[in-house]
């Protein structure tokens, strides 16, 4: 009777860490998960304690906001080489459904911007006197890939296997992918999503190309068990490089002063290339005639 118990204890104990183990978010390594006694596994987000849904993506600013808090005990990599839109880390304030605020500040609310639906800023910096208004949709993220070249592949095989890795590992619906080209070894993909035919249950365009980019980059959110494996017709797609453009619904809201300043800059290196190009024909012409007039002595 008592070899039984001891067995039973010994089952027990094994179906017990074993659920413990399997008690993980597939979709997000920035949680804690705790098993109850009902079996049931409940994962919150570390840095907003909010429940997590496992079965799709985190919301980008949530994720952000996860990344930029520590986690006693664990240890997880510096958010120092985090870089987000063009203004570098910083820990977004999130509305309770998980998308950005439309408006920004740093931890000493002196410095404020708004941003769009991706996070990224879309106006000048200003002070707490600063109105965003709603938040601005990013409807369209162009994505521009680059490959190593041990060999070239179909136009065709490349957007059907990226298709079907945004529709598998990303959980976007194929409708979203706008058009994928290919001209090795670059490759653009376009995403189209507007507030219209988005329903809630599908995921953000600018979360599937975050979720992308930290990939692509080796610091992926999903867990060390699901890496990215990318193939064309049985051959790895190794891709070295990425860049995300965003666009929203409305225009930025850039003052017409940084506007001037880039033309600025534009038009003095333009205007020093002719003055340098004038001068190097100059000389050129000097130097043939010189050589011209010894030849005649």
């Amino acid at each position: 009777m008592e070899l039984q118990l001891e067995v039973l204890l010994i089952l027990a104990l094994l179906v017990a860490s074993w659920g413990q183990e399997s008690c993980s978010c597939a979709t997000n390594k920035w949680t804690v998960c705790a098993q109850d006694e009902l079996g049931s596994c409940t994962c919150r987000l570390v840095g907003s304690d909010r429940r997590v849904d496992c079965s799709t993506l985190t919301s980008k600013c949530l994720l952000m906001k996860a990344e930029m808090t520590p986690r006693k005990g664990k240890s997880f990599h510096n958010p120092g080489s985090r870089l987000v839109g063009n203004d570098g880390i910083y820990n977004p304030d999130c509305e309770d459904s998980g998308v950005f605020k439309a408006r920004q500040c740093n931890p000493s609310g002196t410095c404020c911007w708004c941003v769009n639906s991706a996070g990224v800023r879309r106006t000048e910096q200003g002070d707490q006197s600063l109105s965003c208004g709603e938040l601005i949709r990013t409807s369209w993220i162009y994505v521009e890939l680059k490959h190593r070249m041990p060999c070239a592949f179909e136009d065709g095989q490349v957007a059907n296997a990226l298709e079907q890795l945004f529709q598998n590992r990303y959980k976007l619906h194929p409708k979203y992918v706008a058009g994928v080209r290919y001209d090795a070894p670059f490759i653009q993909i376009r995403l189209n999503q507007n507030d219209l035919e988005k329903s809630d249950s599908d995921v953000d365009i600018a979360d599937v190309a975050y979720y992308f980019e930290k990939d692509i980059k080796n610091d992926s959110i999903f867990h060390a068990n699901n890496k990215l494996n990318v193939s064309v017709n049985g051959k790895a797609l190794d891709i070295e490089k990425i860049l995300i453009y965003y666009i929203d619904e409305k225009p930025p809201q850039f003052s017409a002063r940084r506007m001037i300043s880039g033309i600025t800059v534009v038009v003095t290196v333009v205007t020093l290339t002719i003055i340098f190009g004038v001068t190097v024909l100059v000389i050129l012409s000097w130097q043939q005639k010189r050589n011209y007039e010894r030849v005649e002595i």
